[in-house]
């Protein structure tokens, strides 16, 4: 697991790293808390981080304040270094954010013991989050998991004067489906579709289980004829062959809403609806196409934008 050092002292910062690494952590370290902080935010970055008091422009207990205010470092586990030794300066620290307090001087091996501890909280923390996240029955996120995406995706947008877009899915006659074959061949369906949706994403697209036979998919970044492109390769490739259950080769196919927020203020709610209409347009149209913002959004309109 990887671990951040931070430490204004150089001899400090030096020493402490070899003795970490040669325990088995892979150390990456900051000198100040400007940039402890910056590094903490990246998408890849270490969920442990062991913090020295005493630095300049920004202590140990403000660096973690301001950790504990950030969405991206709120579950960050913070080891707070320190030669003070008091009990009013444990309660300073442990109150500023710090999840452990380690005085000053003290062994490599307690260090250690305390690094392992915290793992096994941050990997017990990781375990309980995807539980909390993922939809059980298709392996992606759920609801509440996908709309979390797409409200911090309307909230960048919003900054970045950027654009996000939405595509909501509905499998086609599902319901004949559990009906005629049973639930476990629907839950197969399912299973089958989120999975062939998946693979026609692109690396920054979210997709998530909506509810029943419904996915989400937030695509931050991306116009509306971009979404619609996705959409409809999408719901290509879903028709394109039938999906194998203990039923035998069951063709599916599924019908598609877009809508998009150019960096205005619409509301999450107010995003989806505007998907779900669309959604319902290429319902009465016949199934198994894409509807965009409006019913005159055919597929020979976006694609010649």
């Amino acid at each position: 697991m990887k671990i951040l050092l931070v430490d204004d002292d150089a001899d400090t910062r030096f020493a402490l790293s070899m003795l970490l690494t040669q325990c088995g952590w892979d150390v990456c370290t900051a000198t100040d808390g400007e940039q402890a902080y910056a590094l903490l935010q990246e998408d890849d970055a270490p969920r442990i981080a062991i913090v020295d008091w005493m630095m300049p422009r920004m202590s140990g207990p403000a660096l973690c304040r301001k950790l504990r205010q950030s969405d991206k470092t709120k579950r960050t586990h913070l080891i707070m270094l320190t030669g003070r030794r008091g009990t009013d300066d444990m309660v300073t620290g442990l109150d500023s954010g710090a999840d452990d307090f380690i005085a000053k001087p003290f062994h490599i091996d307690v260090l250690d013991a305390h690094i392992r501890a915290a793992q096994r909280l941050v990997d017990r923390q990781e375990q309980l989050e995807l539980q909390a996240n993922v939809d059980e029955l298709t392996c992606i996120l759920n609801r509440a998991a996908i709309r979390d995406v797409l409200r911090r995706g309307l909230d960048d947008t919003a900054r970045e004067q950027n654009s996000i877009s939405v595509i909501l899915c509905d499998v086609d006659r599902f319901k004949s489906v559990n009906d005629a074959y049973g639930h476990p061949v629907g839950d197969s369906v399912l299973r089958a579709v989120a999975k062939r949706m998946g693979a026609g994403l692109r690396p920054s697209d979210v997709l998530g289980r909506y509810g029943g036979e419904e996915f989400l998919i937030v695509l931050p970044g991306c116009s509306s004829p971009e979404a619609f492109n996705v959409a409809e390769r999408v719901r290509a490739s879903l028709s394109a062959e039938a999906i194998e259950t203990s039923a035998g080769l069951l063709p599916i196919t599924a019908s598609f809403g877009v809508a998009t927020s150019t960096g205005d203020t619409r509301n999450l709610d107010e995003l989806v609806s505007d998907a779900d209409r669309a959604l319902y347009r290429a319902k009465e149209a016949g199934r198994n196409r894409v509807e965009g913002p409006s019913s005159s959004g055919s597929a020979e309109k976006w694609n010649q934008c």
